[in-house]
């Protein structure tokens, strides 16, 4: 008889910052994403008073099943640091994903930051190369390089194999799914929210909710206990669907609020 597979319940947070113009992108389309340190611990208290501690996702076993909660970190900006603490300081454990070729740069970590987030215990993956703005546009051999660069350059930095990634801009297409495997990538974290794990090629493709500034701590704490994530997935097909049957219009807005903002 086939065992039932888990519930996994993952959240992709971007930027914890009072100071948006200091971490991060610096365009339109990341302020949603941008919380404040206050509304980010309104969020952890919520969490912390369910009944799930967040765990990470090599702590997984894929074919037993229960109920997982995972906290998730997108792009590299400068104020992972803030929120690796955070976690640490309740003694949870986080996965924070880079954008390899931004690291260094004004608003985003740099080596030394990403040393210290893994040494704290927290997952440190890839978040592609150079984040295409629209993934699923690339090729499957532009998709596998962005995974294996952007893998290669955390390996040197850690010194350990990196095999776990998110998909950048959330843009899900088979042909992205594939590229993750055909990378080496074990596991990879999308922008739909699902609540049961699926393996593509060997790897394993996670869902997530992606918390906006407008998302309240009750929402957070009912999803954190698997409740609304039915509705969460509706409004994404809806929004899948405006996309691809709306090609141009999706484009033009994507170049309008992908443009970065020069610092004053």
């Amino acid at each position: 008889m086939a065992t039932r597979a888990p519930q996994v319940a993952s959240f992709g947070y971007h930027e914890v910052t009072d100071d948006p113009a200091t971490s991060g992108f610096q365009r339109p389309a990341a302020l949603p994403f941008k919380h404040t340190r206050r509304a980010f611990a309104a969020h952890l208290d919520r969490i912390a008073a369910g009944p799930l501690v967040p765990t990470l996702v090599v702590n997984v076993d894929f074919t037993r099943p229960g109920r997982h909660l995972l906290l998730t970190f997108d792009d590299g900006g400068k104020s992972a640091v803030y929120a690796a603490d955070e976690l640490s300081r309740r003694g949870w454990r986080g996965h924070f994903f880079i954008v390899t070729s931004l690291i260094g740069t004004r608003t985003f970590l740099d080596a030394n930051e990403i040393k210290y987030i893994r040494s704290c215990g927290h997952v440190v993956g890839s978040h592609s190369h150079t984040h295409p703005d629209i993934f699923r546009d690339q090729t499957m051999g532009q998709m596998v390089e962005e995974w294996r660069v952007s893998c290669d350059i955390l390996a040197g930095l850690l010194n350990e194999p990196c095999g776990i990634a998110s998909l950048p801009g959330g843009d899900l297409s088979p042909v992205a799914l594939r590229s993750a495997a055909a990378a080496g990538l074990t596991h990879l974290f999308t922008s739909e929210p699902w609540l049961a794990p699926r393996q593509v090629d060997g790897c394993w493709i996670l869902g997530r909710f992606g918390p906006k500034v407008r998302t309240s701590p009750a929402r957070l704490a009912a999803l954190a206990q698997f409740r609304g994530w039915g509705r969460a997935l509706l409004v994404r097909r809806l929004t899948n669907a405006a996309r691809v049957s709306l090609p141009t219009l999706y484009r033009f807005y994507v170049r309008r609020t992908t443009r970065e903002r020069t610092a004053p």
